[in-house]
């Protein structure tokens, strides 16, 4: 029986040691770095069991102890929690820091920007082109298109708010225009609520159309109600809007860079030349600023304005001051003249 205890007792020793010993080690493995020698992404698949990703892990550091990080993973409940994406795996990240990293969904994230001004055929091929989006929209027409977005309106042209929308790898190029129309719908109708009274618009969407022209009209911040403004006059006096950027829309391919007398007086639904209206449509993307110029009309007298050739323009309140300033900055053009800021 002595014998017995002896053996017991150093059993038990050599166990608490040994316990203690991978106590020890567990914790020490957990706190160390990965032996990552520079920051890369790691991805997570859709469907990623937690075996799957310590394989990958292993790929990339050698020195992975499964045991440890199984242990771990368990203990903490983390297996079981893991979020498909790109993460960014750091110089320094310590097992637990990784687990952390793949459980929390903070993936890598990449931008697209609509761009203000642009046009949808402009926006679909940025959007084709762009990284990391799947294209589930290339197949599809426009009306097929606003369909599956399920948006009311009956064209694509300024339908998506102009800004920058953030996106994980492999999101569908449907989801972020989804989001895009959802956040021009909330400022569109926000504005509208707090629009200026007696505007000359039946509904949100013909300030849509009229945010549109003043978008492509200036890129100025300061200019976009003054030139809302204009446009708001002539419609209220029924003048013809007479802006050129409705033209070449309506003109589509056709346009080569240059406006000729012919194209001012051929019809189209969109020739403000000729219709005594705000076209059917919006013309291109729009940002906030512009949809609340479109609101939010400077008031004054000025109905005509004239590109001055250093990417603002000449307001003039009669015919007259009109040509005048046409024949100053248009048929006399400075040599550096542009027509954007």
């Amino acid at each position: 029986m002595k014998k017995f205890l002896i053996a017991f007792g150093v059993l038990a020793t050599v166990s608490g040691i040994a316990a203690g010993w991978f106590w020890n080690d567990y914790q020490t493995y957990l706190k160390t770095p990965l032996s990552i020698t520079e920051d890369q992404v790691f991805e997570v698949e859709k469907g990623s069991r937690f075996n799957k990703v310590l394989s990958k892990l292993k790929e990339k550091d050698g020195t992975v102890n499964d045991l440890y990080l199984k242990l771990y993973a368990r203990h903490s409940k983390l297996a079981s929690k893991i979020k498909a994406g790109e993460y960014m795996l750091k110089q320094g990240m310590t097992p637990v820091a990784f687990l952390k990293l793949i459980t929390s969904g903070r993936s890598i994230s990449y931008n697209f920007t609509i761009v203000e001004g642009s046009t949808f055929k402009q926006l679909k091929a940025s959007l084709l082109a762009a990284k990391n989006l799947k294209n589930d929209i290339a197949d599809l027409s426009d009306t097929e298109l606003l369909k599956k977005l399920g948006i009311e309106y009956k064209h694509t042209e300024g339908v998506f708010l102009a800004e920058t929308y953030s996106y994980e790898r492999n999101s569908n190029i449907s989801t972020l225009l989804s989001r895009a129309h959802k956040m021009l719908k909330q400022e569109l109708d926000a504005k509208w609520q707090e629009r200026q009274k007696d505007l000359p618009y039946k509904n949100p969407y013909e300030s849509l159309i009229m945010a549109s022209i003043v978008e492509k009209e200036t890129g100025r911040a300061v200019e976009r109600p003054i030139i809302s403004g204009v446009f708001v006059r002539r419609l209220e006096k029924r003048m013809r809007l007479q802006t050129d950027p409705t033209v070449i829309y309506g003109m589509g391919d056709a346009y080569k860079g240059n406006i000729r007398r012919s194209d001012l007086r051929k019809p189209t639904p969109y020739n403000t030349y000729v219709i005594p209206a705000l076209p059917p449509t919006p013309i291109a993307m729009v940002g906030r600023e512009a949809i609340h110029a479109a609101l939010n009309p400077t008031d004054g007298k000025a109905l005509y304005f004239v590109a001055k050739g250093d990417g603002s323009h000449y307001f003039s309140a009669t015919l007259r001051e009109h040509n005048n300033a046409v024949k100053k900055y248009q048929l006399t053009r400075r040599k550096d003249y542009r027509s954007s800021p």
